[in-house]
């Protein structure tokens, strides 16, 4: 078994979109027509990020909605999806990610795993989606 992909429902794509093909380095490529805007995002010929436009909800209404989530769970906010993570495989690569971040003026954040030991880079692309990159260490050392 291996992950096939993660989706992420934004009211506005756009953004995502840029930051997986400009900084990221994913691929835009082929996607169904849906009925509904998106775009699926190849990693080495696969679809590995789809992305699927929804209208923001009227606050109310949003909070309405999880108050009826929650209240159906036992008052309890159901779980959720925190991250995606995309390994990182050589220092070439790490390098040319670090400079499209610096190119782009994205905000990120660099933490070392030490027990693992692999360093981690996050980059928080929207409320409640954060993009996480990680390497082995033995790559940038």
């Amino acid at each position: 078994m291996r992950l096939d992909h993660v989706t992420i429902i934004a009211s506005d794509c756009a953004p995502l979109r840029r930051f997986f093909v400009d900084v990221a380095g994913m691929d835009d490529g082929p996607r169904p027509a849906f009925g509904v805007g998106g775009h699926w995002l190849y990693l080495n010929g696969q679809a590995a990020v789809h992305l699927i436009e929804r209208p923001a909800a009227p606050a109310g209404a949003r909070l309405a909605g999880i108050a009826n989530i929650a209240s159906r769970a036992g008052g309890r906010v159901p779980a959720r999806i925190d991250h995606l993570a995309l390994r990182v495989a050589s220092a070439a690569e790490w390098q040319a990610l670090l400079r499209r971040l610096r190119d782009s003026g994205t905000a990120h954040q660099l933490s070392d795993m030490r027990a693992l030991k692999e360093r981690q880079l996050f980059v928080a692309l929207a409320p409640d989606v954060t993009v996480e990159f990680v390497i082995a260490a033995h790559h940038i050392n």
